[in-house]
């Protein structure tokens, strides 16, 4: 009987995928979520040469899902804010 082995770079890459994806919901996207996401897409690719599994998939997806939606919601958070300070000067010129 073979015996598997676990692979600890997928299950990384697969807690630091969600752990990205909670934070960009929370709002701590930035620089967590970013970080988080990006270490766990590296992790994702490690594990995916050392040993392409299902979990490696998963783990490289869900990193990838997670850096973007953080990266995405940092973005629209800095328009916002820029679209604030924008109002703010033409409110405060008149």
């Amino acid at each position: 009987m073979e015996e598997k082995k676990s692979n600890g770079f997928a299950i990384a890459s697969l807690v630091l995928g969600i752990v990205a994806i909670v934070f960009s919901l929370i709002g701590l996207s930035f620089p967590f979520g970013l970080i988080i996401g990006i270490v766990g897409i590296v992790l994702g690719v490690m594990a995916k040469k050392k040993n392409p599994t299902g979990m490696a998939t998963a783990g490289l997806v869900l990193s990838i899902i997670g850096t973007i939606l953080c990266a995405l919601i940092f973005i629209a958070c800095a328009a916002c804010i820029g679209a604030i300070g924008t109002a703010g000067g033409i409110g405060a010129a008149l």
